[in-house]
């Protein structure tokens, strides 16, 4: 399954409006300077690809760094007290407080040692994926390339739908370990477990390692989360936990969301069992599932992430160019992919095409290419009718020999194109 959206040469036009790429165009076979455009359009959507280990590497460094700097600075002001105290100590006491210190800091050298593989792992990752996109110019291997490709837009729904132990399996199968973000998801997939078994604890603990990210990208996340909190002890009736809670963790969010607090604290007064719908529906389970999406949208945006899965964005792609009010009708051909719900529903949000009226004109036949009679594509990427097509096999035992190149194929060679 290719999901390059490749303009294919095409029959002659005829005085109808232009031909869209999407569906055919009349063009010569694809120079090289046309290939390295193609490219270089291609690998702009292989910005997550690339961002992903990058951001999980940072994000590693940083951790290693924090540690190392909160450990020895603990160990250098015990240092300069036990100096402070020494005419105090005994010999024995300042030999424990020197050994103490000593396994302290023999901690911290094998959780760095740790953190340090960590880092060699993951700046690997970065390399390997370098080096796949790097491969992209070498013509020999770009159907490969493509076959990973679309290996790796499969893991990546997979996980993004949680099936976990699929993703994994055949990112396994096919070795590319390296070129999925497996254990990124598998991170996210502990918050998103424990919000929807209504705990905040993990989601607040993954704030606080990120908080200045999301606080420069304004995040609500960990706002969202301690009213959720709140709410949840106001559903228990612990109401003076509630208030001792609100000043602790509530107050310093005032300034900011002043309205949505005052919002909530409100609640104390009503109560969970209320029939007010202005306050019942922060009682609703639903809020929590709100939660798990603003997780994920946090997530995303942390690791440079597209919001939808790469899957659905190639899709829409492509059905932008199919997308007519004929796919609505009943009289809609069953192989028309729009004629399939879940593809109709995935394509709900786009535009229809404004091209719907083009006409294509067989180049051997001079006949009009349409439902009846479909278009068939060649491998070298020129466009015929049918009609013309299965009369050519049927008189040269099953060949097809291209008019405009000479080049000869079989008829179980074509694809079948769809005018939109």
């Amino acid at each position: 399954m290719d999901m390059d959206i490749d303009s294919a040469p095409n029959g002659d036009a005829s005085s109808s409006p232009a031909v869209p790429p999407a569906t055919a165009a009349a063009a010569a076979p694809t120079a090289p300077t046309t290939r390295l455009a193609q490219l270089t359009e291609s690998l702009k959507l292989e910005h997550q690809f690339v961002r992903v280990p990058l951001e999980h590497l940072k994000k590693t460094t940083r951790t290693n760094y924090r540690l190392a700097e909160k450990e020895v600075a603990a160990v250098l002001s015990s240092v300069a007290e036990a100096v402070d105290r020494s005419d105090a100590m005994s010999r024995d006491d300042a030999l424990t407080h020197l050994s103490s210190l000593v396994s302290r800091l023999q901690g911290l050298k094998r959780k760095l040692e740790e953190g340090s593989r960590v880092e060699n792992l993951q700046a690997q990752r970065c390399r390997a994926r370098l080096e796949h996109l790097d491969s992209v110019a070498d013509a020999d291997k770009f159907a490969e390339w493509k076959d990973v490709r679309l290996t790796r837009i499969l893991v990546d729904y997979m996980m993004r739908m949680s099936y976990y132990d699929t993703a994994k399996k055949l990112a396994e199968t096919s070795k590319i370990q390296e070129l999925v973000d497996i254990d990124v998801f598998l991170e996210a997939k502990k918050v998103i477990d424990s919000l929807q078994n209504k705990e905040v604890a993990l989601a607040l603990a993954w704030c606080a390692e990120n908080k200045s990210r999301l606080k420069k990208s304004k995040s609500k996340l960990e706002f969202q989360l301690r009213l959720q909190e709140f709410i949840e002890l106001v559903r228990a009736d612990e109401n003076l936990w509630a208030v001792s809670y609100a000043r602790k963790y509530l107050a310093p969010w005032g300034a900011s969301y002043m309205k949505e607090l005052q919002h909530v604290v409100a609640t104390l007064a009503f109560r969970h069992d209320t029939e007010c719908s202005t306050y019942k529906v922060l009682f609703e389970p639903t809020q929590w599932d709100c939660l798990v999406e603003q997780f994920k949208q946090e997530f995303c945006r942390l690791f440079g992430m597209t919001n939808e899965p790469l899957l659905n964005i190639y899709l829409q792609a492509g059905l932008t160019a199919l997308k007519t009010p004929l796919c609505y009708k009943e009289a809609c051909s069953k192989e028309d992919p729009l004629s399939q719900e879940g593809f109709r529903k995935l394509a709900e949000p786009l535009p229809f095409s404004k091209l719907h009226h083009s006409k294509l004109v067989c180049y051997i036949t001079k006949e009009l290419m349409d439902h009846e009679n479909p278009p068939l594509v060649l491998p070298n990427g020129y466009v015929y009718s049918t009609k013309a097509l299965e009369e050519m096999a049927s008189k040269n035992e099953g060949k097809i020999t291209c008019p405009r190149t000479g080049e000869v194929c079989n008829f179980t060679d074509l694809m079948k194109a769809y005018i939109s």
